[in-house]
């Protein structure tokens, strides 16, 4: 059996269904999850699903999974436009990494527009709520055939 893919997401996602449902969904953190692990499974493929709000944590996963991953999913959410640490992390993974994110960063403030993570990501999956998680799984399935 193939390695997992690692699907992580960063602060304030744990938060999913009640904060700003106008930008991010009504859908909970345990919905996306749920949807990701139905993607992986129909793919032949499973998953690792984790949270933090803490960038130490989130970079110690992408470090574990260098070793124990087929691929990497990740939300970065705020630490995507603030984190150098998170990006040479990804980098040193040697991994296929596919960033995600529910909204489109694109068409928000200009801020959002810049993600270190995009430096070190095979590609992007953004602004189809809780969908682009499945999306993003999908695409890391395929990176990591």
């Amino acid at each position: 059996m193939s390695k997992p893919i690692y699907v992580l997401s960063g602060p304030n996602l744990n938060l999913l269904g009640v904060r700003e449902p106008e930008i991010y969904g009504k859908a909970t953190l345990e919905d996306v999850r749920r949807l990701c692990e139905a993607r992986a499974k129909a793919l032949g493929r499973t998953i690792e699903f984790r949270q933090s709000n803490h960038e130490g944590e989130l970079i110690d996963w992408i470090q574990e999974a260098r070793t124990k991953a087929s691929a990497l999913v990740i939300n970065p959410a705020g630490y995507g436009h603030t984190s150098v640490a998170i990006l040479d992390a990804l980098k040193a993974a040697n991994i296929p990494v596919v960033e995600c994110h529910l909204s489109n960063p694109a068409a928000r403030e200009e801020f959002r527009r810049h993600t270190y993570v995009s430096l070190a990501a095979n590609g992007l999956v953004s602004g189809f709520g809780a969908a682009s998680y499945e999306l993003a799984v999908e695409a890391a399935a395929g990176l990591s055939a």
